[in-house]
């Protein structure tokens, strides 16, 4: 069995000569980031008031603007399903908002294909406030003026928190594609 190590760079070339990405890694890191950012809101913290974003839908919005490309628009199904049942929103939630959430980027993107990072920045807390209004109008509450309130520390901290979700997800994408040396 073959073990597989970082590449060392051993001379000015070497380290890049017949050298190739792991495909494991390159298809599984995007998906096992979202898929563990559904799950990390249920673990930190219990508190009265909603202050964790939702940062698997976060992570999707990151790997989706970071990479364009990357994920399939028919990847807010699955992804969305497997939310859906750890977020404690009615069971389609997710899979709706996901899925509505890559066509709109898709289209948006088709419109204006060039972008700076503020412009991500904008769109996912565009985004990131939608899909928590909407989860406030559909969960089956009355929705009232201070359950209104008590979602607006949990949207000012999604929105805060993006730029850190997509340093995370680069770091990611740079382990992703990290090249791998076979010994």
């Amino acid at each position: 069995m073959e073990r597989i190590e970082p590449r060392a760079r051993s001379d000015a070339y070497g380290s890049r000569i017949n050298r190739s990405h792991s495909p494991l890694l390159a298809n599984i890191i995007p998906w096992a980031a979202i898929l563990i950012g559904s799950l990390l809101p249920i673990f930190p913290i219990a508190t009265a008031l909603p202050l964790v974003p939702p940062l698997g839908f976060l992570m999707l919005l990151a790997w989706r603007l970071v990479r364009p490309g990357l994920l399939p628009v028919w990847a807010g199904f699955p992804l969305g399903m497997f939310d859906d049942l750890y977020s404690g929103q009615p069971f389609g939630f997710a899979i709706l908002t996901w899925s509505v959430t890559l066509l709109v980027i898709e289209a948006v993107e088709m419109r204006w294909p060039w972008r700076a990072f503020w412009q991500d920045w904008f769109t996912a807390g565009i985004l990131a406030s939608g899909y928590l209004f909407a989860g406030w109008l559909l969960s089956g509450a009355t929705p009232t003026l201070p359950s209104l309130v008590a979602i607006v520390p949990q949207l000012v901290f999604a929105v805060l928190i993006y730029p850190l979700v997509a340093v995370f997800v680069s770091r990611l994408d740079e382990l992703r594609l990290r090249r791998w040396r076979r010994v």
